[in-house]
C-alpha cells in the first residue's frame, strides 16, 4: 500500500488546501510540504525495493470495462519509475519549500500550493502508469496543472495569455497523441504496456493506408505512424521545434512553476514517454530518425536564441528547450539511457538556475531584465555561488554533472553512424552556446558595476522595477529560499558520481545493432574545449570589453534581429494561423451564428410575436362578434361534417 501513497499524499493535501484554504491561508504549507516529504520518504523506499528486487506491478481496481476495452488503474515501477520518483518528489519538496519565501505576502497562496500539490499527484501518477490511457489522463492532467499555475498572477493580461498560449499550443500535440493511443488500441486490442511490448514485434511488418478516407493509397508501417503520432505529443509538452513557442512565455508564472513544470518535471514528460515506449520505438526506425532530427535542430535553434535574450528568467528557458533537444535527440538515435541520464542531472541544475533567478527577483522587487542587475555577487554571495555551480553543470564542465551526462549523449550520437555524427557535431556547437549564454548570464547579473534601478525595460509582475533608493539594501532572500539552493548545488556537483546510467540502463535497451560507446578521446576533449571556449568567450565579451555586445550587434544587425526576436516564430504564426483562424471565426460567425442560427431563433420569437398580434385582433370584447365567430365556426365544422 505504501507505493499508492506516493500520489496519494500529495492529493490529499490538494483536497484539504482547496476546500479549506479559505480557513488555512497562510498555514497552507504546513499541509503540502510534509504531504511531498513523506512521498519523497516512500519513493526513497521504493528505490531501495527496485534496486535489490524486481519491478513491481500493482493494480489498485478495474477502470473502465466496455467489451474488449478493459483499463485498470495500476502502477508500473520499474528502475526507470524508481528515478524518476526520486526526481520528481524532490524537486517538488524542494519547491514548496522555496515556495514558503517566495510567495509569502502574495494573493492566493493557499490555492498556489493546492495547485503545485495537484501537479505532483499528477506527475507522479503519470510516471507510475501501466497503460495508456492512464499515462494520457494524467499526461492532460498535468498540462492542466501548468495553465493554472502559469495564469496564478490572472490579474495580468500577460500572465493570462501565456496560459492559454500554452494550453492551445499543447492541444495541438496532444491531438496527435491521442490518435496514436486509439491506434494503439487498435493494432494491438489492449492498452496495457505489457501487452502492447510483447506483441510489438508482430505488428512489424503490418502497414495502413493513410489516404484511405481519401480514396487514395499511401501505406506506411503501422508502427511508424503509431510513434510518429505519439511523438507528436511529446513535442508539445516538451517544447520541441516547431512547438517550442509557449514554454518561453510560460515565465509568467511564478518562478517556482518556472523550476517544477517549466525545468524538471513536467516538460521532461515527453522524453520520459519516448524511453518508456522505447520497445515501440526500437522497431520503427523511421520515426526514431524524426525523433533524433527534431531533437537536434531544437537543441540548436533554442541555444541560438538564448544569446540575446535580456529577461534573466527567459534565457534559462530558452536553455531548457535547448537541453530538452539534447534529450530527445538522445533518445531518437536509440540512446535512451544517455538521455534519461542527462534528464535527471539537468532537472537538479535547471531547477538550481530557475530558483536562482527567483531569489535575484525577489531581492530585485520583482526586476527581470538582466540590463538593470550587475554587481550582485557580493549582496547575493549564497544565490551567486549556487548559480554558478549550476551554470558550469549545464556548461558541461568536467567533475560537475552535466558533463557526465553530456559526455553520454555525445559519446552515444558518435557511435549511432552518419546521422548520429552529424548530430554529435550540432551537439557540440550548441555546448559552445550553452557556455557562453550561461556565463553571459553570470557576468552580466552579478558582476561588473551595479545597474539596478537604471534605465532599461522592466519585466515583471510589478513593471516598475526597484526604487534606486534601495540599491544598497538588497540582500539574501529568507533561509526557505535559500536552503534549496544549497540543497540543489550540491546534486548539481555530486548526481553524475551516482551511478545513474548503470542503474537504469537494464529496462532501457536500444534498438538491435545499435551498442553502448565510449566515445574517443577527441570527442571527450573537443566537448571539454567547447564548454571551457564558451565561457572564456562570455567572459571577454561581458566583462573585459563591456561594449562589444552594442559593437558585433550593429555589425550583424540581422543576425541579432533573428535571435533577439526569436526567429520570428511567434509573428509567423499569428499570421499564417491565429489571425486567418480569427478572421474565419469572425466570417463564420457572421454568416452562420447571426445570419442563420440567430436568425432561426430571432424568427421563431418573431413568429410568436405576429400570431400573438393577430389574435390579439379578434379579442375585440363585443359579444356580438363572438357569437357571429361561434356561429362561423358551427356551419364550417357542420360543412366539413356533411362534406366527408
Amino acid at each position: 500500500m505504501k507505493y499508492a501513497l506516493i500520489p496519494l499524499l500529495p492529493f490529499a493535501a490538494f483536497l484539504v488546501i482547496g476546500l479549506f484554504g479559505h480557513w488555512i491561508k497562510e498555514r497552507a504549507h504546513w499541509i503540502a510540504v510534509p504531504a511531498v516529504g513523506f512521498s519523497f520518504l516512500l519513493s526513497v523506499s521504493t528505490f531501495m525495493d527496485i534496486a535489490n528486487g524486481e519491478p513491481i506491478r500493482l493494480t489498485l481496481y478495474s477502470w473502465i470495462t466496455s467489451g474488449a476495452f478493459d483499463v485498470n488503474i495500476g502502477f508500473y515501477i520499474d528502475r526507470l519509475t524508481a528515478a524518476m520518483l526520486l526526481l520528481v518528489t524532490i524537486v517538488s519538496g524542494l519547491v514548496h519549500v522555496y515556495t514558503i519565501g517566495y510567495m509569502r505576502g502574495e494573493p492566493g497562496y493557499a490555492r498556489f500550493f493546492a495547485y503545485i500539490a495537484l501537479f505532483t499527484f499528477s506527475m507522479l501518477m503519470l510516471v507510475m502508469a501501466d497503460n495508456f490511457l492512464q499515462l494520457y489522463v494524467f499526461w492532460e492532467a498535468v498540462g492542466l496543472c501548468s495553465y493554472l499555475l502559469i495564469g496564478h498572477w490572472y490579474d495580468r493580461k500577460s500572465a493570462c495569455d501565456a496560459a492559454t498560449k500554452a494550453f492551445v499550443v499543447n492541444r495541438v500535440g496532444d491531438f496527435g497523441f491521442g490518435l496514436g493511443i486509439m491506434l494503439v488500441f487498435v493494432t494491438f486490442g489492449s492498452l496495457q504496456y505489457d501487452a502492447v511490448f510483447g506483441h510489438a514485434v508482430l505488428a512489424q511488418g503490418q502497414t495502413i493506408n493513410l489516404l484511405k478516407p481519401l480514396g487514395g493509397e499511401w501505406l506506411a508501417g503501422t508502427l511508424t505512424v503509431i510513434c510518429l503520432l505519439l511523438f507528436t505529443g511529446a513535442v508539445g509538452k516538451s517544447a520541441q521545434v516547431p512547438l517550442h513557442v509557449w514554454l518561453p512565455d510560460a515565465m509568467e508564472g511564478p518562478t517556482p512553476i518556472s523550476a517544477l513544470i517549466h525545468a524538471a518535471t513536467m516538460v521532461t514528460a515527453g522524453v520520459f514517454m519516448v524511453a518508456r515506449l522505447s520497445p515501440l520505438y526500437n522497431l520503427a526506425p523511421a520515426a526514431m530518425d524524426v525523433v533524433a532530427v527534431t531533437g537536434g535542430v531544437t537543441a540548436i535553434f533554442a541555444a541560438t536564441i538564448a544569446l540575446t535574450q535580456n529577461d534573466i528568467k527567459r534565457v534559462v528557458a530558452y536553455s531548457t528547450v535547448s537541453q530538452l533537444g539534447y534529450m530527445m535527440m538522445a533518445c531518437g538515435l536509440g540512446a535512451y539511457t544517455a538521455g534519461m541520464y542527462h534528464l535527471l542531472t539537468h532537472g537538479a541544475f535547471k531547477a538550481l538556475l530557475f530558483l536562482g533567478c527567483g531569489s535575484v527577483i525577489i531581492a530585485l522587487h520583482h526586476e527581470q531584465d538582466m540590463r538593470r542587475m550587475g554587481g550582485l555577487k557580493d549582496k547575493l554571495p549564497v544565490t551567486y555561488w549556487t548559480m554558478v555551480i549550476g551554470s558550469l553543470a549545464l556548461a558541461g564542465i568536467p567533475g560537475f554533472s552535466g558533463f557526465f551526462s553530456k559526455e553520454e549523449i555525445l559519446a552515444g550520437a558518435w557511435g549511432a553512424g552518419p546521422l548520429g555524427q552529424t548530430l554529435a557535431v550540432v551537439g557540440l556547437v550548441t555546448a559552445f552556446m550553452t557556455a557562453f549564454y550561461s556565463f553571459r548570464l553570470i557576468f552580466v547579473a552579478f558582476w561588473g558595476e551595479s545597474r539596478v534601478g537604471s534605465g532599461g525595460a522592466s519585466a515583471g509582475p510589478h513593471p516598475a522595477g526597484i526604487d534606486p533608493h534601495h540599491a544598497d539594501h538588497i540582500h539574501e532572500p529568507s533561509p526557505t529560499m535559500t536552503a534549496p539552493l544549497l540543497v540543489l548545488a550540491v546534486l548539481s556537483v555530486f548526481a553524475g558520481y551516482f551511478g545513474i546510467p548503470h542503474f537504469i540502463e537494464p529496462v532501457l535497451q536500444g534498438p538491435t545493432g545499435v551498442e553502448a560507446h565510449e566515445g574517443p578521446l577527441l570527442l571527450k576533449l573537443i566537448a571539454i574545449a567547447m564548454g571551457v571556449g564558451g565561457i572564456a568567450a562570455a567572459y571577454v565579451v561581458y566583462v573585459k570589453s563591456p561594449g562589444l555586445p552594442q559593437q558585433l550587434a550593429e555589425k550583424w544587425t540581422q543576425a541579432y534581429a533573428l535571435s533577439l526576436n526569436k526567429w520570428y516564430v511567434d509573428e509567423l504564426y499569428d499570421r499564417t494561423i491565429v489571425t486567418p483562424t480569427v478572421d474565419l471565426a469572425n466570417g463564420l460567425w457572421r454568416r452562420v451564428d447571426v445570419a442563420v442560427i440567430d436568425a432561426m431563433v430571432n424568427g421563431v420569437g418573431a413568429a410568436a410575436l405576429l400570431w400573438g398580434r393577430a389574435l390579439r385582433l379578434v379579442q375585440s370584447g363585443q359579444v356580438q362578434h363572438y357569437a357571429l365567430a361561434m356561429a362561423l365556426g358551427t356551419v364550417v365544422i357542420l360543412g366539413m361534417y356533411l362534406w366527408f
